[in-house]
């Protein structure tokens, strides 16, 4: 894929990620829709994007807003005049006993993570249909396809844009229509609370850099990728739980009893 005058939408752009990848991709010529809720930082955001000499436009949005995924479109194709590809990027994470963890908590995680991504990518995908091109891409996780303790929810919203991805591209497989998958490991930005980051150091989990990923992401894009896992063992973990979930479970027992110390 060409990435040079592509309109892109982005959303989470202000997001330790979301920034990275809004600059990578502006850096590569791409013309960057960013949403996100906070409109000081979508300014400052565009400042920084235009400093390295690259084009964007801002669009304040609340993803949990009922009828905010035909206010994005329609605010995309005013502002931009087309659109080539969405990336579903905004997304949220808790380090939690299950058992411990609120019905509000849940509900947001499921509604940021799955339902606003799903409506999201329903709107586009009835646009690029329309258009006859498009393409989507999915801020997954490695958690998509391994469970990990502590963090069941985000695993189950995670499993779900992994499982929609692979359905979504399969339907539409007769269009000109892509879909992009990504799988990070863990990411060293301020969605991890000090709890998770003293969690990960102490069980030695290699954390990547926003910046790695957003140019793996990139990378990935131009390429056509159908789906991108980042980072090993985990991605090798993640392969194994599909053949070997038991063996995981051995693996994984001394993760549960370290993690407890900083729940």
């Amino acid at each position: 894929m060409e990435l040079r005058n592509l309109h892109v939408v982005l959303t989470g752009a202000t997001g330790g990620l979301g920034a990275k990848l809004a600059l990578a991709l502006a850096a590569q010529g791409a013309v960057v829709g960013l949403v996100g809720r906070d409109p000081v930082k979508l300014h400052a955001l565009q400042k920084r994007v235009a400093a390295q000499g690259g084009k964007s436009h801002i669009m304040v949005t609340d993803l949990a807003q009922p009828n905010m995924a035909s206010q994005v479109l329609k605010q995309s194709l005013r502002e931009m005049g087309h659109v080539d590809l969405l990336i579903n990027n905004a997304g949220m994470i808790e380090f939690t006993e299950f058992a411990q963890q609120t019905e509000v908590s849940i509900d947001n995680m499921v509604h940021t993570n799955v339902t606003a991504t799903l409506v999201l990518s329903r709107e586009f995908v009835a646009y690029f249909l329309q258009r006859g091109r498009g393409h989507l891409a999915f801020v997954g996780s490695i958690f998509g396809s391994l469970g990990f303790p502590h963090f069941a929810t985000y695993c189950a919203s995670k499993f779900a844009i992994h499982g929609f991805s692979q359905a979504l591209r399969r339907e539409l497989v007769d269009t000109n229509i892509g879909i992009t998958y990504i799988a990070p490991r863990a990411i060293a930005t301020p969605m991890n609370d000090d709890r998770t980051n003293a969690m990960w150091q102490a069980s030695g989990q290699a954390v990547d850099s926003p910046q790695d990923v957003a140019d793996k992401i990139v990378q990935a894009l131009q390429k056509d990728k159908q789906e991108l896992f980042i980072g090993q063992p985990q991605s090798l973990f993640a392969w194994l739980n599909g053949l070997a979930p038991r063996l995981v479970n051995v693996g994984l027992k001394q993760q549960v009893a370290l993690a407890k110390k900083y729940l």
